[in-house]
């Protein structure tokens, strides 16, 4: 195992990274998948959501979010309180939508990743 690869308190490296990408999201915005590995030049959206579902408790996870804008199966109420919370834009739930839930209006709640973007590099 190379050094890169290490874990330093438990987690595997890259783990480290995409925690450390979700903890600069500003509150009322979100990043997908794969804008998180786009940032971190590395992996892809599955890989993202693997750390997520698996180390993400740590950090504000319902700010990193699927591409179409729906809530974490599961975890839909919960997520919905640190959205309303954080005042995360959000589109009304259509009538067919299951369980009339609100989806994320990615065209407003997207991270463009310019504050905070200098304490990354």
């Amino acid at each position: 195992m190379s050094e890169e690869s290490e874990p330093t308190d438990g987690l595997p490296a890259y783990a480290e990274r995409v925690l450390e990408v979700a903890e600069l999201i500003p509150a009322g915005r979100v990043l997908t998948y794969g804008d998180v590995a786009e940032w971190l030049e590395e992996g892809g959206p599955r890989q993202v959501g693997r750390v997520m579902a698996l180390y993400g408790g740590a950090v504000p996870w319902w700010r990193v979010v699927r591409a179409d804008g729906a809530l974490l199966p599961g975890h839909e109420l919960r997520a919905l309180g640190h959205y309303q919370e954080e005042s995360t834009p959000l589109r009304e739930a259509s009538r067919a939508s299951e369980g009339h839930l609100p989806r994320l209006d990615m065209k407003r709640a997207r991270w463009d990743g310019q504050a905070g973007a200098e304490a990354h590099k």
